[in-house]
């Protein structure tokens, strides 16, 4: 029989992170249990179940019946129709307490994740198991470095990010001397669309954005994330730089991001 410690059930959503994350642990030895969340997940990702939102009752009975204990959940969902999860029995007793004690979207994080642990499973944060996934030491990745007028800007789209961040606002924020652009619900593709709009008959490159780990995020379920489309996105915009933070922000296949941002000689800094 597998070690226990070294079993763990990955639930998997939409896009390229569960793929990552599900090959980076079986490289690192874990026994891992793929559960694919219908509607989002890719099917080449040949998970070991498929469930519905709100039909989990199925995959818990199966990790107890695995001896899994330890929950792991990556990949975008997108907007979710409430009104199409029809929760069963098991996920309605987590979904009720969900509701009682969240008060915006990170508290809804906290809550869901106290919410399986009442019921004895430990929710592990991706980038803790699987750190070669992120920028795992601060600085500069990239060839192109910022200049001094870049780091003003950095410094304010640090604060600005931090600012929002407390109130709940979003994660992602872009700086021109002035905020130009503030992540709402969205998200981070739709602001960049935004910027690029905005900025397309601009003739020099000046600014940077920022997607930054919240205060008091819970990084066990929503785990920021860039990738090669991000840095597009930016050099469309002719914004200067990226900056995210250093371990906790997933990069989507990191080589070729690197390599992304040095072709377009746009500097992407870890913090």
């Amino acid at each position: 029989m597998k070690n226990s410690d070294k079993k763990i059930a990955l639930f998997a959503g939409a896009l390229s992170l569960p793929f990552l994350t599900r090959d980076a642990l079986r490289r690192d030895g874990w026994d891992v249990y793929v559960v694919g969340l219908k509607n989002f997940y890719d099917p080449k990702l040949n998970p070991d179940l498929v469930i519905r939102l709100g039909g989990a009752g199925r995959a818990a009975r199966e990790c107890r019946r695995r001896g899994i204990r330890k929950l792991l959940f990556v990949g975008a969902l997108g907007h979710v129709n409430l009104s199409d999860i029809r929760p069963d029995l098991w996920s309605m007793g987590v979904l009720l307490s969900v509701i009682k004690h969240q008060r915006g979207y990170d508290s809804m994080a906290v809550a869901f994740t106290k919410a399986l642990e009442k019921r004895g499973y430990e929710i592990v944060a991706a980038q803790d198991v699987a750190p070669g996934l992120t920028f795992e030491h601060s600085g500069i990745q990239t060839r192109t470095r910022p200049t001094r007028n870049d780091m003003a800007n950095i410094k304010r789209a640090i604060d600005v990010s931090h600012t929002i961040g407390e109130q709940d606002i979003g994660a992602s924020v872009v700086v021109d001397k002035q905020v130009i652009a503030v992540e709402a619900a969205e998200g981070t593709a739709r602001m960049l669309e935004r910027v690029v709009e905005m900025r397309k008959n601009r003739r020099r490159s000046g600014g940077v954005f920022a997607k930054m780990t919240k205060p008091g995020q819970d990084l066990r379920i929503d785990i920021p994330a860039i990738g090669v489309d991000t840095v597009n996105a930016v050099a469309a915009a002719h914004l200067r730089g990226i900056i995210v933070n250093a371990k906790t922000c997933f990069v989507i296949d990191k080589d070729a991001v690197i390599a992304a941002a040095n072709r377009a000689k746009i500097f992407i800094m870890a913090v």
